[in-house]
């Protein structure tokens, strides 16, 4: 089981690669790209995740949102430039939320932006804070995915939107005989990964209504081959730099094989890509 402390320990000591192989600097993105048939390259297809979630939220001007585990705060400025709303991301990793925070600042956005340290199942804020709950690919590094529901259902006012990304398994009786899921989560320091149904089923226990449900799995496939390629070329120096370096943390180590576990599971139906969006 990975605690707060190791999630943030995979980020910071695994940021470099997100800046190699996933243009992280120019995109401020660490998640997966949607592909559609108008998208041209890799960055509109980060850019196009971040405009599905945006969409399905319906987000306005006048709404403030919650970007619940933002990594280097590029969804939460992306928010704020295409919709005029105020974003507040928050993270685990203190790295991250200063990067974030130095790139609002650069952009002239901070009043509107802001980004903080904080657990998105225990937060400090206020009940009904947010029109907003905005999580990509992030919940899954929950221990118990019911503790951000609930926490995202105090944290919005009535009518309010919780809408995510996310990895989730198949229905049971698919078996992973390789274990490539048990892999990729120790790679990904991700204490558990659950299905669709499972997840909606605890988002309706928790009383939100019009729960919606997408399979996005078609159009991120691209971005699955992409990070397979990248573990392959990453094996050599991923070992050579190990070798050099003993003291390599655990993370770093074996981050490259996360591209070849996540592959090598898409590929035998274990998990699907989906957009979950709840109406509190």
């Amino acid at each position: 089981m990975f605690s707060n402390t190791d999630i943030a320990e995979y980020y910071d000591t695994t940021q470099n690669h997100y800046e190699k192989w996933w243009g992280l600097k120019k995109h401020h993105s660490l998640h997966y790209g949607i592909w559609d048939k108008t998208t041209r390259n890799f960055g509109e297809a980060l850019e196009n995740t971040n405009r599905q979630l945006m969409q399905a939220a319906a987000i306005q001007s006048t709404d403030k949102v919650l970007d619940a585990g933002c990594g280097v705060g590029g969804a939460a400025l992306f928010v704020h430039r295409n919709s005029g709303a105020n974003a507040t991301g928050i993270s685990l990793s203190d790295n991250q939320v200063q990067q974030a925070n130095s790139t609002a600042e650069k952009l002239g956005v901070n009043d509107a932006v802001q980004f903080k340290v904080m657990d998105f199942t225990a937060t400090s804020f206020p009940d009904e804070s947010f029109d907003v709950i905005w999580a990509c690919e992030s919940v899954c590094h929950a221990t118990e995915k019911a503790d951000f529901i609930n926490e995202s259902y105090r944290l919005l006012r009535k009518g309010g939107r919780m809408v995510l990304f996310d990895f989730f398994l198949t229905p049971k009786g698919v078996e992973d005989k390789r274990g490539w899921i048990d892999k990729w989560k120790r790679t990904w320091a991700v204490p558990d990964f659950v299905t669709d149904e499972y997840f909606t089923e605890k988002t309706r226990e928790a009383g939100f209504s019009e729960v919606e449900n997408r399979d996005y799995t078609p159009n991120i496939r691209k971005s699955a081959r992409r990070m397979l390629y990248g573990s392959m070329l990453g094996v050599s120096f991923a070992e050579g730099y190990a070798l050099l370096h003993p003291d390599v943390s655990r993370f770093a180590r074996d981050h490259y094989k996360c591209g070849y576990y996540q592959y090598r599971a898409l590929r035998q139906n274990l998990w699907k890509y989906r957009l979950i969006k709840a109406v509190k």
